[in-house]
């Protein structure tokens, strides 16, 4: 079991390591005129026929009222559309327009080889290493999220 001395250093560096992330893949996208959450709605949409809102917040881990925000700026560019469910009446899909279709395929290919750039000094196995130790950690968060163990010992339900 890791100590509690340690646990700082550990969140310490997740939380480093997802800003300098955040900011290297930002350098990319923001040649495109774009900031990082339009572009992961547009690589989330991609090859897609295009998503309910709820489908896209969940799968971009953009919050609702973001969201709505986000794809309106998009819709401004004309990259996306809203278009009315076939199957439900009270939903929205969002799909990429053709401008928006052009440019993920024209990007995305090269945004993954900017991305990969990070694990060029990685062994494969590193790689899966690391894949491995982060999928642990989120299962044991999302565990103890969704279980309510995640409160402490002296706490009580009122």
């Amino acid at each position: 079991m890791t100590s509690t001395s340690t646990f700082p250093t550990v969140l310490r560096e997740l939380l480093r390591t997802h800003q300098a992330f955040l900011a290297y893949a930002a350098t990319h996208v923001h040649t495109l005129d774009l900031t990082l959450p339009q572009y992961d709605i547009i690589i989330t949409l991609g090859d897609t026929p295009g998503m309910t809102f709820k489908k896209l917040g969940e799968k971009t881990l953009i919050t609702k009222g973001t969201l709505t925000g986000v794809i309106s700026r998009l819709e401004d560019k004309g990259l996306v559309q809203r278009v009315a469910s076939e199957t439900d009446g009270r939903s929205q899909i969002v799909r990429l327009t053709a401008t928006g279709e052009a440019l993920y395929e024209r990007t995305f290919p090269e945004h993954l080889v900017f991305i990969n750039r990070i694990f060029n000094d990685y062994s494969p196995e590193d790689v899966e290493n690391l894949e491995s130790a982060l999928l642990r950690l989120h299962e044991t968060v999302t565990t103890l999220r969704s279980n309510g163990s995640g409160k402490l010992a002296d706490e009580t339900d009122e």
